[in-house]
């Protein structure tokens, strides 16, 4: 696994970047909900499978905190910070399974989507103990799988896809494998 970061992934990271601001911004002026079709995880699951760990790590966990300083969406507290967590992991393990281990894009995906809502969830749990939120995180994680299937949904077809135009655009020269 390479250790360099070369301009063309700080590009990529920049971009996707705004598109994790824009396209939250883009459903909620058309009145859809985030909560159901999930437009910041879009760009950060992308950001997993096409730049490397740290860069990924850091697009999950800059995005929600830029987004909630600039429109107030999420909201910083609880839930900007809850999804710093749950992001930064997506983007972490997508990126660390899919270069490190060399899984298939679609399962990168799916165990980074499922153990960011388990630090989510671990998230949730930590936050309520700490500042007495009456939040549960097994009902936490439920709702937020359930709400959100049909952006999950979208995310397991569209992102690989994606990533491997992407890949293809730039011909090999990320660290995309």
């Amino acid at each position: 696994m390479k250790t360099k970061i070369s301009t063309k992934e700080l590009v990529l990271c920049a971009f996707l970047l705004c598109l994790g601001l824009i396209l939250p911004m883009l459903f909620h002026s058309f009145g859809i909900a985030g909560q159901i079709f999930l437009p910041m995880h879009i760009p950060i699951l992308l950001g997993g499978l096409l730049l490397p760990p740290v860069l990924a790590l850091s697009l999950g966990i800059i995005t929600p905190i830029i987004s909630s300083a600039l429109t107030g969406m999420p909201v910083m507290f609880p839930m900007a910070i809850i999804m710093v967590v749950e992001l930064g992991t997506y983007g972490f393990v997508s990126s660390i399974l899919l270069k490190k281990f060399k899984l298939p894009m679609i399962v990168a995906l799916i165990i980074s989507m499922i153990v960011g809502r388990v630090f989510a969830g671990l998230t949730v749990a930590i936050l309520a103990k700490l500042f007495g939120l009456n939040m549960n995180p097994v009902i936490y994680i439920k709702g937020a799988v359930i709400t959100g299937i049909p952006g999950i949904i979208i995310q397991i077809i569209i992102i690989p896809i994606l990533a491997s135009a992407v890949k293809k655009y730039y011909n090999s020269s990320l660290s995309v494998n």
